[in-house]
């Protein structure tokens, strides 16, 4: 019984959106997702990235709504470095780009490139790789798209793709998003979490 109770613990944010939310829904982990992104970057990357070269860092922006391209939200600062916090943990370089006009994007063509300074950023930081994402929000769903790019050539090394449902500190974070929208009916905390934590 014991272990079941863990496991439906462990599993409760991907509760979330169902009808067992009231019940079981949980909170969306940024430091788990932010592993789970890098690792999964890391592993599929072709070619593999280079571990322990501090001459050639990975470089992570921060993550925008694809909406629109020149603004990020806490959400897309808050798991920008949650990535980064990775990579240095499994023994890469990492620098950190915050969004500005000089990284500004191609708007309205639906994907997420760096301007064409990619080159020159990643000449000036020898940058073996470059992390970017989109995320877009419909309603209490959330669809994330993160790139591993090597600006060289623009080539795509690895793909992250995750279609989330959103607690209410993910809607906290990305609150800024939501001032158009119509009316959003917000998360409840589960039964589970008001009976173990009030």
């Amino acid at each position: 019984m014991l272990l079941l109770l863990l496991a439906l613990l462990g599993a409760c944010s991907n509760l979330n959106c169902t009808r067992l939310e009231p019940l079981l829904g949980g909170d969306i982990n940024l430091v788990r997702l932010g592993r789970v992104i890098t690792d999964q970057l890391t592993e599929k990357s072709f070619p593999p990235l280079m571990p322990r070269n501090l001459e050639q860092p990975i470089l992570t922006t921060t993550l925008v709504n694809i909406n629109r391209l020149d603004q990020t939200s806490q959400f897309g600062r808050t798991l920008q470095s949650h990535v980064s916090s990775r990579f240095v943990e499994l023994g890469y370089g990492v620098k950190e780009l915050q969004l500005r006009k000089s990284l500004l994007l191609k708007e309205h063509q639906g994907e997420f490139m760096l301007s064409r300074d990619l080159s020159l950023i990643a000449e000036e930081h020898h940058a073996q790789a470059v992390v970017v994402g989109t995320y877009s929000v419909a309603n209490r769903i959330l669809y994330l798209s993160l790139r591993l790019v090597r600006p060289s050539d623009r080539s795509v090394l690895a793909t992250y793709d995750e279609r989330l449902c959103l607690d209410e500190n993910t809607l906290q974070l990305l609150g800024l998003q939501y001032e158009e929208l119509e009316e959003l009916p917000a998360p409840k905390r589960s039964l589970l979490n008001r009976l173990l934590y009030w």
